[in-house]
C-alpha cells in the first residue's frame, strides 16, 4: 500500500496530540515509529487505520482519500500491546478466521505455514487461555499475517513479553517482514528494536514528527538533539561547548580539533552542544584519542555490556563497554574518545557535524 499523510493533526479539546504531519511511507517496507511514551505513536497509527478521524489533514491510500473511511471498510491488520484473540476458538481457528471471512481456499495449509514460522504448531488445537502470554501474542501475530493486508500496524506488540522472547520474536518478525508483502508500521519506544528491524524510522516526540528516513541514516545522522535523544540507548552524552579559532572547547578547557562548517560564524565565541554516544567511549586508547581521566560513579551490567558512569573534568559521562566489567565505585578510570566520533549541534539544537561527515555536509 502507498500511504501518505497530508497535514494530519489531532486535537482533543484544548490539547494537541499531533501537530501537522506530512509523511509518505515507503511502500512494502517496514517503518518504525520511534518515540517515548506519549510521543503520539498510537494516535498516529489510529488515524492510519481509520479508527479515529483527524482534526485536520487527509489520509491517502493508493492515491485515494480515505480520511473518515472507517476501519471495517479498510483492509488493515492490527496487533496491539495487549494481544487479542477469540477465547472460544482454537489457535487454528483464530489464525484461520480472516481467511474464512474471505472464503479462501487452502486455509489449512496457510494456517500450518504460519504456525510453523511462529513456532506454535503444537498448540493449534488448544484454546488461547491454555497458552502462555508469549504464545498468545504469536497467535495474534499469525492471525494478522494471515490476513495479508496491504497495511499492517503493530503497536508495541512485544512490550509485555520477557526479554528472551522479545529477542526471539524480533528476529522472526524481521524475516517475515522481509517478504515485502505489506507496508508495515511498527511502534516502539526502544532504539535497539528500531535498529534490529531496520527498514525506515520515523522519530516522534511530543506529537511532532522530527525525522523520517532509512533507519541507519537517521541513527547516524540525527537531524537535531531531539532526534539524537530519542534514538540513543543509553542516552547520548550532551556537553555544553564553544567554538573558537582553535577548535571546539569543552568544559575545563578540553579542546576538540574540529572545524565548523564554512557557513557557520567563527568570530568570537559560539555556543554549541557536543554529543557523544556511550558506545564511542573506550578504556583502551588509540592514536589520536582524547583521554578523559575520571572516577567510577556507577557500573551497571546489562546483558553482555557494562554501562559505566564516570565523573570527568568535562562532566559525567556514560560509557558502554563491551563485556562484563567489575569496577569499584570511586576507582580511577580513563576513558578514551576519538574526536572524529563526536556530534556537534548549534545553539538551536540542529546538527552541524556528525561522525564520518565532512564539515558542512549536514547543512548544505
Amino acid at each position: 500500500m502507498d500511504l501518505t499523510l497530508k497535514g494530519i493533526e489531532q486535537r482533543v479539546g484544548a490539547a494537541t496530540h499531533l501537530y501537522p504531519i506530512d509523511l509518505t511511507l515507503v511502500p512494502r517496507a517496514v517503518t518504525v515509529l520511534l518515540g517515548a511514551t506519549q510521543a503520539g505513536k498510537t494516535t498516529l497509527m489510529r488515524l492510519m487505520a481509520g479508527l479515529d478521524m483527524p482534526s485536520a489533514g487527509r489520509v491517502m491510500a493508493d492515491g485515494r482519500d480515505v480520511t473518515g473511511v472507517p476501519v471495517r471498510e479498510r483492509n488493515v491488520a492490527m496487533v496491539y500491546q495487549q494481544f487479542i484473540n477469540y477465547p472460544s476458538m482454537t489457535v487454528a481457528d483464530n489464525i484461520a478466521s480472516p481467511l474464512k471471512l474471505r472464503k479462501e481456499s487452502g486455509i489449512d495449509a496457510r494456517v500450518n505455514e504460519l504456525a510453523a514460522k511462529l513456532h506454535i504448531e503444537p498448540f493449534l488445537k488448544r484454546l488461547p487461555a491454555e497458552l502462555s502470554g508469549g504464545q498468545q501474542q504469536r497467535v495474534a501475530l499469525a492471525r494478522a499475517l494471515a490476513k495479508k493486508a496491504p497495511l499492517m500496524l503493530l503497536d508495541e506488540p512485544l512490550v509485555n513479553l520477557d526479554y528472551k522472547l522479545r529477542e526471539e520474536l524480533r528476529d522472526e518478525l524481521s524475516a517475515l517482514f522481509a517478504t515485502g508483502e505489506s507496508t508495515v508500521v511498527y511502534a516502539t519506544t526502544e532504539p535497539t528494536e528500531a535498529l534490529l528491524l531496520g527498514g525506515y524510522t520515523a522519530v516522534m516526540d511530543a506529537g511532532e514528527l522530527l525525522q523520517y528516513g532509512p533507519t541507519a541514516e537517521v541513527f547516524h545522522r540525527p537531524r537535531s538533539i531531539r532526534v539524537a535523544r530519542a534514538f540513543s540507548d543509553p542516552p547520548m552524552n550532551l556537553l555544553a561547548a564553544q567554538a573558537t579559532a582553535g577548535g571546539i572547547v569543552l568544559p575545563a578547557g578540553v579542546t576538540l580539533p574540529l572545524a565548523l562548517p564554512p557557513k557557520q560564524t567563527t568570530t568570537g565565541f559560539q555556543a554549541l552542544t557536543v554529543g557523544i554516544r556511550a558506545s564511542a567511549l573506550r578504556v583502551r586508547s588509540r592514536p589520536g584519542d582524547l583521554s578523559l581521566p575520571g572516577q567510577v560513579e556507577l557500573a551497571e551490567i546489562s546483558g553482555s555490556d557494562t554501562f559505566v558512569h564516570v565523573e570527568t573534568s568535562i562532566g559525567e559521562l556514560v560509557a558502554q563497554l563491551p563485556g562484563v566489567h567489575v569496577l569499584t565505585l570511586g576507582a580511577p578510570i580513563t576513558l578514551h574518545l576519538s574526536p572524529a566520533q563526536v556530534y556537534v549541534f548549534d545553539a538551536r539544537g540542529d546538527l552541524l557535524i556528525a561522525p564520518g561527515a565532512s564539515p558542512g555536509e549536514e547543512k548544505n
